[in-house]
């Protein structure tokens, strides 16, 4: 009987890292500076833009999640995922809400943030 070697295309790796930290400043800088050494470990040199703009984005998130979505004795996670063509940065605070509260202005409005007047 003949056997048949039939090699798969290598998949595409994505790298993940996922920590979780404590809901304080220590932990938003610590989430900062994490994620800073994964990126340079997958390649993505610190002081590249990619490095400067991810690194400013986990740091506010990290910032509100350890400030606005704060409660006592929980941490809160960051997740990255670089892909080939894309980095996910993903953070979960410790509060339990799922939505914001509904807003009674309609969909179609024109107010709001960039809305006028």
């Amino acid at each position: 009987m003949d056997a048949m070697l039939i090699q798969a295309q290598p998949a595409t790796a994505t790298r993940e890292f996922t920590q979780r930290l404590s809901a304080t400043p220590r932990g938003a800088r610590l989430a900062r500076r994490l994620a800073r050494y994964h990126l340079d470990s997958w390649g993505i040199a610190y002081d590249s833009e990619l490095s400067d703009v991810a690194e400013a984005i986990v740091a506010e998130l990290a910032a509100n999640a350890a400030t606005h979505g704060r409660v006592p004795g929980r941490d809160f996670e960051v997740r990255l995922a670089l892909g080939v063509d894309t980095l996910r940065i993903e953070m979960t605070d410790t509060r339990t809400e799922l939505m914001p509260p509904e807003s009674p202005e309609p969909p179609d409005a024109t107010g709001g943030r960039a809305g006028g007047s």
